[in-house]
């Protein structure tokens, strides 16, 4: 198992066992390296070989259970009001001290694996970073793999900053003792260096792939990434300037029908600018790492019936809005597929977003393996460019890709969701706000962007929400104590 806290020690043998996650067989091939025996990892890169196995190993790790299950889903959805724990009370009832606002960093199960499943990514991309450029390989190939692993590292380093604030920045393998115990960095200067990484990574990256590539980081993906993180500084220009870059790309298009975008017959559409990706290999169960929809599947039909939705979410819809429908599975209904979902179970509602067919193969007795996890849509971009031409006074130019999206979910029917046609700056920021929460629901930013917007303290109010406390995740008290302290906790929690 790897040593779970900030400053993980990836030995030989362990590095080997990360990279065995990727030496599966699936149907795509970047997810398919050869099975690489004894192969020590002191020896990995030294050939392009060796250099591909070690960033398709950073690729399957970022699919693993701390990265997309109860950990992600703990510390990055938990707080909204879009969602609440689901399943029995008592069934892993710490994820309910997520978004009750009482968790205090000793919940090993969910903070210490987010926290340590990043790191390890962070590792294992340290590793590529420092250790490809020393490779006798084609020049633009060694060029796009470090591109790729910069991509991946400044996700990860976005996902803890975004959680915690401060945490340690580490831009190389450790070599050293001393390498491995470091204090937190100041949040900004972490923003700063994944906005780094993430120009330095758009610079190289292909504008598309083709064949069994696609689905690796690309141009456009360093691009809206790096607009995300502007939007959470409030830099609005570089927001705007780095999704007029995607729409202008014209790469990416928003999918005809949203419903049918989440479904794993229409991953890596034309919508997807990112996403992680979860093989669905019939013929070798081993394939199944992920499992993102199993936790959030219909109970006990079909998942384990966590983080469903609330009916604060179902009050946000307007009126005849498919997207509720395309958003929440109600139990006691029928899915668009065709499956009936059982009515008088545990839960009233699951997130239409992460299921899959009762009819899929169950691989390694995982229902929904094979669901890619989606990251960053194209409708996201649209919406920050939305927001961001508003904030800088084109509210005009913001109705253009507001209204993009909205005729996306209208499908037609121009009898429900009527065009925004306000210019007041500040009626337009909370319909562009109340878009992105009905378009977005269940995605995992509802909790951040409220906080961004400051208006934690007035919509999480029933939940007790803490200002100055409670828009940070406690840093983990098993990170704090192996530290030896040198790790400060998070104000309003407990540091031992």
């Amino acid at each position: 198992m790897l040593n779970r806290n900030y400053f993980i020690k990836i030995s030989g043998t362990v590095f080997m066992a990360v990279l065995m996650i990727a030496a599966v067989s699936c149907k795509k091939s970047f997810l398919n390296p050869p099975v690489q025996g004894a192969l020590p990892a002191s020896q990995l890169y030294t050939s392009a070989t060796g250099a591909a196995q070690g960033i398709n190993a950073i690729y399957a790790l970022d699919r693993d259970f701390n990265h997309t299950a109860f950990p992600a889903l703990a510390i990055e959805s938990m707080g909204g009001d879009e969602v609440q724990k689901g399943s029995t009370p008592g069934d892993s009832s710490p994820m309910g001290l997520y978004h009750s606002f009482t968790q205090t960093g000793a919940e090993t199960g969910f903070d210490d694996p987010f926290w340590g499943g990043q790191y390890a990514s962070i590792s294992l991309c340290n590793q590529a970073i420092d250790s490809i450029p020393k490779i006798n390989m084609d020049a633009s190939l060694k060029a796009r793999y470090v591109a790729e692993a910069k991509f991946l590292r400044a996700y990860s380093y976005f996902r803890l900053a975004r959680a915690y604030g401060d945490v340690p920045l580490r831009l190389h393998y450790p070599k050293t003792a001393a390498d491995y115990n470091i204090p937190r960095t100041p949040r900004a200067q972490v923003y700063a260096q994944v906005e780094q990484d993430l120009t330095d990574a758009a610079s190289v990256l292909p504008t598309v792939y083709s064949g069994l590539d696609i689905g690796r980081a690309t141009k456009g993906a360093a691009l809206a990434l790096h607009a995300k993180v502007a939007m959470y500084q409030a830099k609005w220009p570089d927001v705007l300037t780095y999704t007029n870059a995607v729409i202008t790309s014209g790469v990416y298009s928003l999918f005809p029908n949203f419903e049918q975008s989440f479904r794993e017959n229409n991953e890596n559409n034309s919508e997807e600018i990112f996403e992680i990706q979860c093989p669905n290999a019939t013929s070798d169960p081993d394939a199944s790492t992920s499992q993102f929809s199993q936790v959030q599947g219909v109970a006990p039909a079909n998942g384990w019936g966590f983080n469903i939705p609330t009916d604060a979410l179902v009050a946000a819809f307007e009126p005849g809005d498919p997207r509720l429908n395309g958003t929440i599975l109600f139990a006691g209904g029928t899915s668009a597929e065709g499956d009936a979902i059982p009515a008088g179970q545990v839960d009233s509602m699951y997130n239409y977003k992460s299921y899959v067919p009762f009819s899929d193969p169950i691989l390694n007795g995982n229902p929904g393996a094979g669901q890619d996890v989606r990251v960053i849509r194209y409708a996201d971009v649209l919406l920050m460019n939305a927001e961001a031409n508003n904030e800088q006074g084109n509210s005009a130019a913001a109705l253009i890709p507001l209204e993009m999206v909205r005729a996306r979910a209208r499908g037609g029917n121009n009898a429900v969701l009527p065009k925004v046609t306000t210019t007041d700056k500040a009626t337009l920021q909370l319909a562009i706000w109340h878009e992105r929460q009905v378009e977005l629901a269940m995605e995992s930013d509802r909790f951040f962007d409220v906080v961004r917007q400051g208006r934690a303290p007035a919509l999480f109010a029933d939940r007790k929400f803490k200002a100055g406390k409670n828009e940070l995740q406690p840093i983990p008290l098993t990170e704090i104590r192996l530290s030896g302290g040198l790790l400060k906790q998070n104000p309003g929690y407990p540091s031992n």
